[in-house]
């Protein structure tokens, strides 16, 4: 993807942060609040993978990417050396707006996740949730995140996992119903997933994305979106998808489905020297 395709990726999130649409009634203490407990109500998972309460007040901290600034509440009330950034204006605003409004502190900046505006070796923690896929260069802001890791430093990292029930039900709809089969989940998902050019991996790819880093643990998530149990994002609506969602085999899926989630977390640490 070329500059002008980042650029698309920015103009889609200034146009509405990732949820805002769907989760946040309005930009106000009321409105963050419901919107922090609809995100965990639907993505519960997140509060143990990420570890918030196990951040000490001294980490120095980065998460890269904001959306709504629900996560980096979170990190703001763990440590006073916080920092995040985000291509989208629109986010950082929400995001700071958010955090005075409850007279909490973190340095935000409008920033390239390929290009992180940091020195080496700074960070005790970096987060990123739902974020890297969305960058044409995937790889290089895992190695910006590497980077600006201390020696020994944790990172934790989502990023949308390819073999999952969202890109099967994408291609049925996008290739399948089209008369298009042979079309790859890789086209799918950057025409019809979010961003332009969105991305997912398979887990060989992701170890590969993260290579040189220490202890990297992968585990797939299954998520609300692979359960139809919620808002299909802030693209896909219409009487299919809500016939699906009375069809869907919900208790069936979780039994058998699990490899088959959207979501793919990512844990590990920067090597000692």
């Amino acid at each position: 993807m070329t500059d002008s395709g980042k650029d698309a990726v920015r103009d889609f999130w200034d146009a509405a942060a990732c949820g805002e649409k769907l989760w946040l009634p309005s930009l106000d203490l009321a409105g963050f609040r419901a919107q922090a407990e609809a995100r965990y109500q639907l993505e519960p998972y997140i509060l143990e993978f990420a570890g918030f309460d196990r951040i000490q007040k001294v980490d120095e901290v980065l998460e890269v990417g904001l959306g709504l600034g629900a996560d980096h509440e979170c990190l703001a009330r763990a440590t006073s050396r916080l920092h995040g950034v985000d291509l989208s204006s629109r986010a950082v605003a929400i995001t700071r707006q958010r955090l005075e409004m409850q007279g909490l502190v973190s340095d935000l900046q409008v920033a390239d996740a390929e290009a992180l505006p940091f020195e080496d070796n700074r960070f005790d923690f970096v987060y990123s949730w739902g974020v890297i896929h969305h960058t044409p260069d995937t790889a290089q802001a895992a190695r910006e995140m590497l980077r600006v890791l201390k020696p020994g430093g944790r990172f934790r990292v989502m990023v949308y996992h390819t073999w999952s029930l969202v890109g099967m039900m994408l291609w049925m709809r996008y290739a399948l119903a089209r008369g298009q089969p042979w079309m790859s989940l890789s086209k799918i998902y950057a025409a019809h997933l979010e961003s332009p050019g969105t991305q997912a991996f398979t887990r060989r790819e992701v170890r590969r994305l993260f290579e040189g880093a220490h202890d990297v643990t992968l585990k797939v998530v299954l998520t609300h979106g692979d359960l139809l149990e919620s808002g299909a994002g802030q693209r896909h609506k219409g009487r299919w998808l809500a016939l699906a969602r009375w069809i869907w085999p919900r208790w069936l899926l979780r039994r058998i489905a699990g490899r088959f989630g959207l979501f793919l977390l990512v844990a590990g640490q920067k090597p000692l020297p």
